[in-house]
């Protein structure tokens, strides 16, 4: 119950700031929907293929507007010692993880919701069913972001040129799930006559099981060199 509740405090915690200081969730928004945007329009007004890749840009275009904020989630444990009164409190680092690595699932969620119904617009798709596959990888694709995100971002915060080193260390890990999350999305904007969805779903959730496991055991490790 100690570790769920300090779980809890950290990830209110990062909540309170976001809902405070809107600028990292506007940030990242105002980022994917200009790259959605520079995609549709790059197209040549050719209504055939927008369809077909609505699902891919929508997922890409929230990757590297994640690249940006992720690496920003730490700044204000590393802003005069902050970081080092958590462990010392003692806080789990574990549950520092865990905490963190919720609030920027929330986070991407967030944004994320805010682009689905500006990506069917502008590339004119739509999901008329299995809206609840539909809205588990959209939770799902962020949590597989946020769990790597989240740990490379601590190993990167304090470094010169954060904003490139963690897409160099995130991106090997997060492909397969993003390729994942991305054919989910594009099966069932396009109708899913096969029924892919929900087998892109349980891969995705299989790649979130390692995720979330592997980075709160190591997480500690990171906290001991920072």
């Amino acid at each position: 119950m100690r570790f769920l509740r300090q779980v809890l405090a950290v990830a209110r915690k990062d909540l309170l700031i976001e809902w405070r200081s809107p600028a990292r969730i506007s940030g990242l928004l105002f980022f994917a929907l200009a790259l959605l945007l520079l995609v549709a329009y790059a197209n040549g007004g050719s209504t055939f293929l927008l369809p077909q890749i609505a699902g891919s840009t929508l997922w890409i275009g929230l990757l590297l507007a994640s690249t940006r904020g992720l690496d920003q989630s730490w700044a204000v444990e590393l802003e005069r010692g902050a970081l080092e009164g958590l462990v010392l409190w003692p806080v789990m680092p574990a549950a520092l993880f865990y905490g963190k690595a919720i609030a920027n699932t929330f986070v991407l969620l967030i944004v994320l919701l805010a682009l689905c119904p500006l990506t069917m617009a502008i590339y004119d798709v739509g999901v008329k069913e299995d809206y609840l596959i539909f809205l588990g990888l959209l939770f799902f694709g962020c949590s597989a972001l946020a769990a790597p995100g989240t740990l490379y971002g601590a190993i990167t915060a304090r470094a010169r040129g954060s904003s490139v080193l963690l897409p160099l260390l995130m991106f090997p890990l997060i492909v397969p799930a993003l390729m994942a999350a991305a054919k989910g999305c594009s099966a069932l904007m396009s109708g899913d006559i096969f029924n892919e969805a929900e087998i892109w779903l349980w891969l995705l959730i299989v790649f979130n099981v390692v995720h979330w496991s592997l980075s709160g055991l190591l997480f500690r490790y990171v906290v001991e060199d920072t």
